[in-house]
């Protein structure tokens, strides 16, 4: 296993976490880096590091732990910011988002592929929510 991936397995067993995502428009240099395939990620002056979390069943991740959380992540990923999303903390648009970006890590892959279902699931369920909300925020007349 690649130091930088065994790096972040051990981040993931300090906090309890089952799976890490990237997302957003670095995710893919993420995925590149924590595989070896990337000597670095090139951050600018305004970029940062998106990241979503699914710590194991019955964890819930304490201020304090979000905070050195991310701080391991951006030491690990030499990033000027990481944005830490706690999946079962995000509404059902953001948590899906995150799950269509980039895993980087999994503690069991057919665990994380059915959770990546059950997000999928449930932001499909809310979606005419979301539709009713929007139509509000925006003043149109369904």
């Amino acid at each position: 296993m690649d130091d930088r991936l065994k790096s972040l397995q051990n981040i993931a067993k300090q906090f309890s976490i089952e799976a890490i995502y990237a997302f957003g428009s670095l995710a893919k240099d993420a995925l590149e880096w924590i595989s070896g395939k990337k000597k670095e990620i090139i951050f600018n002056n305004l970029s940062d590091l998106d990241i979503g979390v699914k710590p194991r069943p019955g964890i819930k991740l304490h201020i304090e732990e979000k905070v050195e959380l991310t701080m391991a992540l951006e030491d690990l990923f030499s990033a000027p910011r990481i944005d830490l999303v706690v999946l079962p903390e995000a509404d059902p648009f953001l948590a899906a988002n995150i799950i269509r970006g980039e895993r980087l890590y999994a503690e069991d892959e057919y665990l994380a592929d059915e959770y990546d279902l059950y997000i999928l699931r449930r932001a499909g369920d809310c979606a005419h929510l979301e539709r009713e909300r929007m139509a509000l925020i925006l003043g149109e007349d369904e």
